[in-house]
């Protein structure tokens, strides 16, 4: 094996990749060797993230919530730069209500988009993947998938069916060469997690009091961990959820 993290001659579908976590995901892809693939509905801020990124990005402006065209975009990206080998599921949208402010509108607008979404993308480049015997799927989750925290109940619901999604779909098709993983970002530095923590700063120091890192981290920190799922260092890694989160899972 030449560079056993290597993502030289892989091509990523990356979903949210303009900004936050997707890019710092993107910058460490093309740093590896990918092609990245960036997809989101603004192309201003596609269009930039690209230029950064440099000749091995594109980008395609698309509303992943456009569900019956997932199979399209998916068959118009393979024609312009071939099959999609990584598909990383990252576009989301953040909601801050009670449970009881939360309206089953609002609920649904938030799975649709982390959920129904990536599974109709996920659906779509799974062929062309067990053809090959060879791809990755990889979901972004959270903390909030793995322990309870207040004032999110969809996005939480939202992030927990990652897990069972990524679970069952590595028994289905990792004997298809396809491997199936999740990430748990902890608390990032991102405008998410500005938003999130907005003119809450005792809410900031129960976060880093049990972080035994002591620190925010940072989109490349969830860059690097993505990474090395999806590369053959990991060839051996399937159906699991990677807390990246300086120990905050296991912090008190």
């Amino acid at each position: 094996m030449k560079n056993p993290f290597s993502l030289q001659g892989e091509t990523a579908l990356i979903t949210g990749g303009g900004s936050g976590l997707g890019f710092g995901i993107a910058s460490c892809f093309v740093q590896a060797g990918a092609r990245i693939i960036l997809v989101g509905r603004r192309a201003d801020v596609l269009e930039k993230a690209a230029v950064q990124l440099g000749d091995a990005a594109t980008f395609e402006p698309h509303d992943i919530t456009r569900l019956d065209e997932a199979e399209s975009l998916v068959q118009r990206l393979a024609a312009r730069v071939g099959n999609i080998s990584i598909l990383v599921n990252n576009a989301g949208i953040h909601l801050k209500k009670s449970a009881v402010d939360t309206t089953p509108a609002d609920f649904n607008d938030v799975l649709q988009t982390h959920v129904v979404a990536a599974f109709s993308l996920t659906r779509a480049v799974l062929p062309a993947m067990i053809k090959k015997r060879h791809g990755n799927i990889l979901f972004t989750a959270s903390m909030a998938s793995l322990f309870g925290i207040p004032s999110v109940l969809a996005y939480s619901a939202a992030k927990s069916a990652y897990l069972g999604m990524a679970r069952t779909l590595a028994v289905e098709v990792s004997m298809h060469g396809v491997r199936v993983n999740a990430i748990a970002p902890g608390w990032i530095e991102s405008p998410m997690m500005l938003k999130a923590l907005a003119d809450d700063p005792e809410r900031s120091r129960k976060i880093l009091g049990r972080t035994p890192m002591n620190r925010f981290g940072t989109a490349e920190d969830v860059g690097l961990a993505a990474t090395f799922i999806c590369s053959p260092a990991a060839q051996f890694i399937t159906g699991i959820v990677l807390p990246v989160d300086g120990g905050m899972s296991i912090g008190f």
